[in-house]
This record gives structure tokens, sequence and C-alpha cells, in this order.
């Protein structure tokens, strides 16, 4: 085979191979295409140099990796805002009309709608028309670099034609019938089986050796891009564009403009679901022009252009063998249903929540009822409903716990909630240690439950603070603790110190404030949160008066215990990028406009000259920027003699100031 033929023949393979793995349509029998494969493997075996990164392959063939590494996205990968009836629906699309009123026409607004696959997002990352990267979600900014396995879904092209850098991010799911027989066959060899099929392919994905995730039939559906140089306006022409580049379409979409279209296309997608080959558990709603989607912006968790409208749970009916009181890490004491298993799409149900003692009194439940269960997405099972006509009379009711179940201390009955006061219950100091020493908090690697149970059982924990007192030779002796174990354990306590800021905040566990919450804390206040008024919270775009007040309260709590931790640790502040001195410093501008660069990139450079970007157009904006066909933001400056800039002169101003 010369190199000329080995290019047809890789091209051959490649239509071949999309035919029968993506489109299910195969164009030749297995024995031609595996005959001409074996050509291909020969020739490439002969000669490594000339091999064509794109052929098929190199699908397959990596040594198995010993870990995941990091990689960071080019730009933010957000989480989706959810809701589960028309109300919240028409709730959304009244803040979308609200936050776009006086700054974008209404009347022009269309609706991107296509089915939410329930699986795990990856992001891949093209350079040069290669793959060169595919990244879980993981907490947005980052996530594992999945490469190599990524590399063995056929649906994902090893080669665009596009050659500008593009981030093309969608959802890897895996078919309901491959989901059955993978656990049949876990099943068959003593594994336990996946819960459902969006684990199913996210542990496929995740898996260590390349080949396993092969063995998957694992598919992969685009839902948008992430860092690009399209020049296109509307999200729906992004997709037609990426679907040009061999990515498969969704089964169904649709852009509509009024509430009740949605509504249509939404119980369309909902008898659909039952017939596709893939799990769905929802229809996701986009504002499709871009341009309206940078007006909208973003909440601290999620873009305020779109949302997941949920299919309605499945409910299914089970009986209710006993309660069990749970007591949390604030004190609150949770009383939690164990029923009989039952299966809700996949998933084995053994326990659902019952919220409070004041709502099993209100609903009347008691042990031995049968009740109806449901289960939505990612939502922890509820009770929906009591069936009292199955009574028997022998159902027992539920008594409100008068004494810890853990710690056996006097419970606080304040009605709704009963907490335990207790601050050296167990369960409260022994899994507030838990969570602050977990990965996502300061990562504490060796100190995992078993071990913190251990330490507050032998009296060297009693909180969380305690930690950075022990000794190695405390640990010495203890169950499990040889020499070299206490060392690490010791090291690993000792390497926390300078962690960075948001880590130590999210270690804390303050109710409501998670990863993305601490840092913008961080980077907003640094240390001094602990000083911050309600006032400042609140002017944190996305922070409400809950999570306001649970700030604040936590602190007015704990305050003493906070700086000594603050003390020992010495958490590591976010460094403050230096603002350079331009004409933009302290001036507020507002960008209209189409542009050369994404708006997103231009914003940041015109704060990194000390400039305030904002959205709407006022008496106190000092500067109107504009590229092509602005809309009525320039409109409105001229109204109010504003200063419009052409987007030629910004460059100008920024070329000056970068030269100083």
């Amino acid at each position: 085979m010369t190199y000329e033929e080995y290019k047809k023949a890789v091209e051959k393979l490649k239509k071949w191979s999309y035919a029968y793995y993506v489109l299910d349509n195969p164009l030749v029998p297995d024995e031609v295409y595996d005959k001409l494969y074996r050509e291909v493997e020969q020739f490439e075996k002969e000669h490594p140099e000339l091999i064509d990164p794109s052929s098929p392959t190199q699908r397959i063939g990596e040594e198995p990796a010993k870990e995941f590494v990091k990689a960071k996205h080019l730009t933010k990968m957000w989480s989706m805002e959810d809701v589960f009836n028309e109300k919240e629906l028409k709730e959304w699309l009244k803040r979308v009309e609200k936050n776009l009123a006086g700054k974008y026409d209404i009347e022009k607004i269309d609706y991107y709608l296509e089915p939410k696959f329930d699986g795990a997002s990856l992001n891949l990352i093209y350079e040069n028309g290669l793959l060169k990267h595919a990244i879980t979600r993981g907490n947005g900014i980052e996530g594992e670099d999945v490469t190599l396995n990524a590399k063995t879904i056929h649906s994902i092209p090893l080669k665009i034609e596009h050659k500008d850098l593009i981030e093309i991010r969608g959802e890897v799911v895996i078919p309901k019938d491959d989901f059955e027989k993978l656990n049949s066959e876990r099943v068959k060899r003593g594994e336990t089986p996946f819960a459902n099929p969006r684990n199913a392919a996210a542990g496929s994905l995740r898996q260590l050796d390349p080949r396993i995730t092969a063995r998957r039939k694992l598919v992969f559906y685009p839902w948008g891009v992430g860092y690009n140089t399209l020049n296109l306006n509307r999200l729906s022409e992004i997709l037609d564009f990426v679907y040009t580049q061999n990515f498969l379409k969704p089964p169904k979409r649709k852009i509509c403009k009024k509430y009740e279209e949605i509504l249509d296309t939404y119980e369309d997608f909902k008898e659909f679901r039952e017939h596709f080959s893939m799990m769905l558990d929802g229809m996701v709603v986009k504002v499709d022009q871009v341009d309206a989607q940078e007006i909208l912006g973003y909440t601290v968790k999620y873009p305020r252009w779109m949302v997941a409208y949920k299919f309605p749970a499945i409910e299914k009916m089970t009986t209710i063998l006993d309660v069990k009181a749970q007591v949390g890490r604030t004190g609150v004491v949770t009383p939690v249903a164990i029923v009989e298993p039952v299966e809700i799409e996949g998933v084995i149900v053994e326990r659902a929540t019952l919220h409070n003692y004041s709502e099993i009194e209100r609903k009347d439940i008691r042990i031995g009822d049968k009740v109806i269960i449901i289960r939505s997405g990612d939502v922890i099972p509820e009770i929906t409903k009591v069936l009292k006509e199955y009574r028997t009379g022998k159902e027992k009711k539920i008594e409100r716990p008068k004494f810890c179940p853990v710690c056996g201390s006097e419970l606080l009955d304040e009605g709704i909630l009963i907490k335990c006061q207790n601050l050296s219950c167990p369960a409260r100091v022994v899994n507030s240690i838990i969570y602050f020493a977990s990965k996502q908090c300061l990562n504490i690697e060796g100190l995992g439950e078993s071990t913190v149970k251990l330490l507050y059982k032998k009296g060297l924990v009693k909180d969380v603070s305690d930690l950075f007192y022990l000794k190695k030779e405390d640990l010495i002796g203890l169950p499990g603790f040889a020499q070299k174990k206490a060392e690490n354990l010791i090291k690993a306590i000792e390497n926390v110190k300078g962690v960075e800021c948001w880590r130590f905040i999210n270690a804390l566990g303050i109710e409501h404030i998670g990863e993305v919450a601490s840092k913008v804390l961080c980077e907003k206040f640094g240390l001094g949160f602990i000083n911050a008024t309600k006032e400042e919270l609140l002017s944190i775009e996305g922070f409400g008066p809950e999570m306001a007040e649970s700030v604040l309260e936590f602190v007015r709590v704990n305050r003493e215990k906070i700086e000594k931790l603050m003390d020992l640790i010495k958490p590591r502040e976010p460094k403050k990028e230096e603002i350079k001195e331009s004409p933009f410093t302290g001036k507020t501008v507002v960008l209209t406009g189409a542009m050369k660069k994404p708006r997103n990139e231009i914003k940041e450079m015109l704060e990194h000259l000390g400039a305030h970007v904002t959205n709407s157009v006022s008496k106190k904006t000092d500067f109107v920027i504009y590229g092509e066909d602005p809309g009525s933001k320039y409109d409105k400056a001229k109204q109010l003699g504003v200063t419009l800039l052409p987007e030629e002169k910004m460059w100008e101003m920024i070329e000056a100031s970068t030269k100083k």
C-alpha cells in the first residue's frame, strides 16, 4: 500500500465507521471493513511516522492511565437551572423578559428547544481540526482529562473541518438496551450493577483503561459550544454548524416564540421519550439569540438564558418499613423513611426523605402505610401521598424523638425543626470534620470517615481545630496506624496550611454556601468575608437573602472558631490583579453591536484597565462602545448625551494604554 492509497483507505474507513456506529446503517459487510482495517493497521505498523491521527485505528491502543489529570476548560462550563411545572416555567420566561426589558426587543426573542439527555457532560476541545482534549464538567472551571476514552466513542470525530480553536460541549449517554446488557454482565461477574444509565455513562467515561470504555456503546450528543470564533448570532445556527462537522443531531428540536408553543413541544417531547433509545429527563429551553444571552448573563451558578423543564417524576407504590432519625452536621434531626425496595427508572430506592416531623403529622404518615413515592432526576426520593384505604389497623404512629439518637442528649423541639444542641455530639463533630477534610474542601488525604470516627472515639479530636494539634505519637498504636501512616496523616494535615481561601470557606459547611458561592465570597472579600454586612453580601450577583442571612448567622455563632482556624491554617487570599491606569479607569462602560472579539473577552480586557462594564445605559454611563449593527443602547446613549466610541477607537485607546 502506498501513502496515497493509505490516505484513501483511511477516509473510506472513516465513512464506513460513521455509517456503522453513528447512523446504524452499515455500508459494507463486516468482512470487507475488517479486511481494509487490517491493511491500514499493517501500513501504520510499517510507517508509524505517517499515521493519520484521525485514522479509526487510533481510537484505542494507548496504555491504561494510572490516574486522571485535571484540565481547565477554555471558558466556564455552567450548570443549568431546573423547573418542574408550568408555573415555574412561566416565572422563568417572565424573568427573561424583565431582564431584557429596555435592552432588547422582546418581540424578536426566539427560544431553542431540544431534549435533555440524562448522561455525563463532556467538553471537547478541537485545535487545527484535531481533537486535543476531552474534559468532564468537573466544577465548571476544570474537570478530568478523559481524552483517550473519548477517542473510543465513534460519535466523537477525531478530526473536523473547522480549523479554529473551538470547544464543543455535549452529553455522553448509553442506550437503554446497552445499559440493561451491561448490568446483566456485571451481575453475572458478581459486580454491583450501575444504578441508572447516567451513572453507567459517567462510570464508563471515567475508566482508567480506554479498552473498557471502548467495549461500552457510548454516544455523544452536542448541545452547545464554549470558546469559539464563529460569527453566528443564533444558538440554532451554531449547532447547525456543529452538525456539519459529523456530530449527531438530537432526535427532535424546535424554535418557538410563545409560551403555548413551548408547552405543546414539551408534551410532544414527553410522549416521545418513551420510544427513544436513550434516557431523556426533560426539555431544555434556551434563548436562541446570542446577543440577548450576553445581556441576560449569569447568576453565581446558572446562565439566565437557559433552563431545563424536567419531565414529571415517576411514581411508584411501596410500604414504609421503619423511620430513622438522622442527625446532620448542624444538629438538625431529620426523619428518613426506610421503604420496601422499589425500582424507579433503573434506580433501586430504599429510603425517602420525610423532611420533618411536622410534615409526618400533617400527612398522618405511619409505619406500615402504603405510600406513593416519587423520584425526579437527582432529587432525593420523597413520599407524596399516603394510601389510607390500604390500612389494616396494624400501622404504628411515628413519635417525635425527645433524645438525640446519636449522643442521647435532650433535643430542642422548635416545632418544624428538632435540633441536637450538644456541640460534642459525635454526629455533629464527626460529620463536620468529615466534610472539612473532604476532596471538595481541604482535601486531607487519609482523613476519611473511619479515621475521623476513630480519632473522635479515642478522644483525640473533639473539634475541627484539634486536628492541627495532633502529633505522630498520638496516632502510632491506633488500629491500622503504623509509623508511615501516622507520618503521612500528620503531613497531609500540615499541607493544608496556606490552602486557597475558597476551599477554607467551603470547608466551614455554611448552609447554602457551596463551592461556587465560596469562590465568589473569596474574590469579593477574601478572609474579610466575616466582616461583610448584609448589604455587601446582597450586592453580590446571585446572592439572595437566604444566602446572606446564612453567612451572617454562621459568623455570629462561630466567629471565634473561624478566627482560630484562620490563625491555624492561614488560608491564601486571591491575588488582586493590578489595574492598569488608562482612559477607562473608573469609567462605566456599556458594549453594544457585533465586535471583532467575543464580548466577554473585551469585557475582561476593559475591567483589567479599570473600567466597570455594565449592561444598561444611564446618565451615569461614561462610554458606550459600539460595533456593527448597534441596537437600542446606541440610541439611548445618543438621547442621554453619553459619549459614543466606535470599536476601532476603543482598540486605539487600549493599545495606547498598554504601551505606557
